[in-house]
């Protein structure tokens, strides 16, 4: 997949203005930013799983 194909499946979000924030806002943002970090997180875990087990199954 060459880079510009990969970049059209990114997410394209602008950086958030977080000066206007108050602190309860920021802390639930930052709340938001671990369960995504862990939802990815996870997801990469099961995609290396299944590379791992392919891969294993065309050794033998």
């Amino acid at each position: 997949m060459d880079d510009e194909a990969f970049g059209t499946l990114r997410p394209r979000q602008l950086p958030h203005d977080l000066q206007s924030w108050n602190l309860e806002d920021l802390s639930d943002y930052i709340v938001n930013l671990k369960e995504e970090i862990s939802r990815v997180e996870t997801a990469i875990a099961e995609k290396k799983s299944v590379t791992d087990a392919a891969a294993s199954l065309f050794k033998s």
